[in-house]
């Protein structure tokens, strides 16, 4: 009962974290400049795998600053929270996700970029932004494998995003996560988010305990 309260109480902390995080995108951000938002973002990260119960262990350095095109694998709706609390990185996200409610907005805070993925057309388009930022000094994160898996082994790539770093020169840094639990150091599925998993299990089931994440 009491883990169930406990589970309970992180989720309800967790939802009223991200909507401080919405009303500092809204209405903090554009008093502030785009290393200081940067900065909010990867705070705000942190203390949401605080809140979550998960300890961030960072095995390596990340890269201080860009260019750089960071490619990782994709297991969870963690992901993108974990790596931002490592280091701020713009990822590109499926076109969707930016009309979700409060999650477009805390994507679009972060800047993400958007690609329609069942559109070679817009593939070219995103591909050109991302050479453009990371001309720019940008860190840029993609998911290669293009959706989230069981982390048993890596999906096929869809390598066409890979052009970005071709046409500006920019390094390709690749990264991996591992969701673990913290008594045995055991691979985790609990955050998984994978087929038809809803937001909401993978959520109540990643702070049904304390989580190392790797």
């Amino acid at each position: 009962m009491v883990h169930s309260l406990k589970a309970c109480w992180r989720l309800l902390h967790a939802v009223g974290h991200a909507l401080g995080g919405w009303w500092t995108i809204r209405f903090t951000f554009p008093g502030l400049s785009q290393i200081e938002r940067n900065a909010r973002v990867q705070e705000w990260s942190r203390r949401m795998l605080e809140i979550m119960g998960i300890t961030l262990k960072v095995q390596g350095t990340p890269p201080p600053e860009g260019p750089v095109l960071l490619i990782c694998n994709h297991l969870s709706w963690l992901d993108i929270t974990s790596i931002h609390a490592a280091r701020h990185v713009r990822f590109v996200s499926k076109a969707g996700v930016r009309h979700w409610p409060l999650i477009g907005t805390l994507s679009n805070g972060a800047g993400s970029l958007y690609i329609e993925r069942e559109s070679c057309r817009d593939a070219l388009r995103v591909v050109h932004h991302m050479t453009e930022a990371l001309r720019n000094g940008d860190l840029i994160g993609v998911f290669p494998e293009g959706t989230t898996s069981d982390g048993h082994g890596l999906l096929p790539f869809h390598s066409n995003l890979l052009q970005a770093a071709i046409s500006s020169g920019a390094p390709v840094v690749p990264a991996a996560l591992r969701f673990a639990d913290a008594a045995t150091g055991e691979n985790s599925n609990a955050p998984r988010y994978i087929d038809d998993d809803s937001l909401v299990a993978a959520a109540r089931a990643a702070v049904a305990g304390h989580r190392a994440l790797r």
